[in-house]
């Protein structure tokens, strides 16, 4: 089986490498951290500008569409980074959840202005009674008049905070948690009825959480199909990109931990010339090892029927191997590795969110086990 990239992919490689060393060190990550939207608006620019927004998108939109080797290594590279700007949630999940959904219309008034960038959406589908990957959709869409009525509340919203829309999932009827009956509206974050409260995520991202009391929405806003289904697919892109960007901050954190490892002297003699530390470091490296040949393993089946399969196996492995990877490369840090002062301790809070977003590792495991669909 040859791994080598294309051309195109080592382009992408490049680009998103190259942003990394320009734009990001410690001290800039933090400074980005505490931006109103948790991330720096200068930097998402940029990234429009280099194309890395876009590639997500389908050909028709002006994006690259990449496939799942694309994906997973631009997301690798940006992992490697500690790189906090929402690409995963805004244009490989809700981007790509628009694409396939929007009606023409919608599409041709958002589409130029996503792909570039200059605006953003964020899907608003969790749920605070939603438990174990299970669908559970409270909120109601009711029609009134050409268009629609939307309330309820949405708690989850990831990388929310200053987005220009919403995709919403909303129930036409049934119970909350049956799997049918729901669609998709695009809501633009002006909409009135639609107020929205911000919040901090475990790494520093800023969500949002979203109350929708009566929020009209024109017919036309309303996306196409089913809703249940087009979030399970986007998610499915969208789990291969948090799962290679996880590979990326495990392969960070191990490599910083090794610098240090082998600078820092205890009784004489380097931290990393003790055999019991050896050892820990072997089986972590090990860990990296059988995670990145999962990733190849789902990256390998691609456009057939057990991709999406292999990408939650890819997760349920990842998910808790990545946290207990960051305990270790804390503790052999000792204290300053739960501080903001070093790139390990930022690292593992991403790690602890990407590990539980956007549901508990079980249900991977469950869905990989195909007791869920």
């Amino acid at each position: 089986m040859n791994f080598d990239l294309s051309e195109d992919e080592e382009m992408l490689k490049a680009l998103a490498e190259r942003f990394v060393t320009d734009h990001y060190d410690h001290d800039s990550r933090r400074a980005f951290l505490a931006e109103p939207t948790g991330f720096s608006a200068a930097n998402w620019a940029l990234l429009g500008e280099l194309g890395l927004i876009a590639a997500p998108f389908p050909e028709d939109m002006g994006g690259l569409d990449l496939d799942a080797t694309g994906i997973a290594t631009v997301f690798e590279a940006l992992g490697r980074g500690l790189v906090v700007e929402p690409l995963a949630e805004a244009a490989v999940l809700a981007g790509r959840i628009f694409a396939a959904a929007a009606p023409q219309e919608l599409r041709d008034a958002w589409a130029d202005a996503l792909v570039s960038g200059e605006k953003r959406l964020a899907l608003a589908h969790a749920e605070a009674r939603g438990r174990g990957g299970l669908p559970w959709i409270e909120t109601r869409a009711v029609q009134s008049g050409d268009g629609w009525t939307l309330r309820g509340a949405k708690p989850y919203c990831a990388a929310g905070a200053g987005a220009d829309g919403y995709i919403v999932s909303a129930r036409l009827e049934g119970e909350p948690g049956d799997a049918a009956g729901v669609a998709l509206f695009l809501v633009t974050a002006d909409a009135p009825g639609l107020t929205a409260r911000e919040w901090h995520m475990a790494d520093g991202s800023v969500a949002v959480t979203l109350q929708l009391d009566g929020v009209a929405v024109p017919a036309n806003c309303r996306l196409e199909g089913d809703g249940f289904a087009h979030v399970a697919s986007a998610q499915v892109m969208a789990t291969l990109a948090r799962c290679a960007e996880a590979l990326g901050i495990m392969e960070r954190m191990f490599a910083d931990t090794i610098d240090y490892l082998r600078t820092r002297t205890q009784f004489g003699a380097p931290l990393g010339s003790f055999q019991a530390i050896q050892h820990r470091m072997v089986a972590q490296y090990a860990v990296i090892e059988q995670s990145r040949a999962l990733l190849n393993l789902a990256l390998v089946s691609w456009q057939s029927d057990d991709f999406a399969n292999a990408v939650h196996g890819v997760r349920a492995f990842i998910a808790p191997a990545c946290v207990e990877l960051g305990h270790e490369m804390i503790q052999f840090h000792g204290g300053m590795g739960v501080t903001d002062e070093l790139a390990v301790g930022g690292g593992h809070k991403r790690l602890l969110v990407l590990s539980r977003w956007p549901e508990d590792p079980l249900a991977a495991l469950d869905r990989y086990a195909g007791v869920l669909h």
